[in-house]
């Protein structure tokens, strides 16, 4: 049950540029916390069961609110009850771009995007003005024909990586090849698991709410 200082998710219609309807929902920082900023998260792969409601995206959804920063997560198209098709990433970046739309008008000190696995590679070729930086949680870069071509790849702002010990689609040594010329680009392992991350969930969230608080005040 929410206590006094936390509001409870609020279901949300977005609409894309291309007029797709997604549904979502938004957290609102709690009251407790000075308001740091807001973050999009962007979920796993949809073709593989991925959809807002995945165990990492649900503990950052309801661990970053926590910490100062309004969060909403959504339906990729073509995902749960969100419409339009799949489009293997591409039209994939008008719905963060939804979702940035969305929380700038909470928000003007810009947002954060945040994804996992498939989540993450979208976000990371969403650079549009408002975006403060990037987190990439196990981001799969090393099964991409070209990743070099990641429009985030050259851009100054901050990105964390986040790579699994024992990832299957992209090692932390593959990533760290993948991603050495990257500009502004930290790159930290989750230990003693795999691409899915079974039991770290909360810890990846905890984890992500720190850099971002520390981010916020450099």
């Amino acid at each position: 049950m929410p206590n006094e200082t936390e509001s409870p998710p609020s279901s949300i219609t977005l609409t894309t540029i291309d007029g797709v309807q997604l549904v979502g929902e938004v957290m609102t920082a709690h009251s407790s916390q000075p308001i740091r900023g807001a973050v999009v998260l962007a979920h796993p792969h949809p073709l593989y069961g991925g959809d807002r409601l995945n165990p990492v995206i649900d503990a950052l959804f309801r661990t970053l609110p926590k910490h100062g920063f309004h969060t909403l997560r959504f339906d990729f198209r073509g995902s749960g009850a969100s419409f339009g098709e799949h489009d293997h990433g591409d039209a994939e970046r008008l719905d963060i771009a939804a979702g940035i739309d969305f929380l700038a008008q909470m928000d003007d000190r810009g947002v954060w995007v945040c994804g996992y696995s498939f989540g993450s590679v979208v976000g990371l070729n969403v650079v549009e003005p408002r975006v403060n930086g990037w987190i990439a949680v196990a981001p799969p870069l090393a099964a991409l024909p070209n990743p070099a071509r990641v429009l985030a790849s050259g851009d100054p702002r901050q990105k964390l990586l986040l790579i699994a010990e024992h990832d299957q689609f992209s090692t932390p040594s593959q990533i760290a090849q993948t991603t050495g010329e990257w500009i502004n680009s930290q790159q930290e392992t989750i230990t003693g698991v795999d691409h899915f991350l079974l039991g770290r969930a909360q810890w990846v969230a905890d984890h992500v709410a720190q850099w971002l608080k520390n981010a916020e005040q450099s």
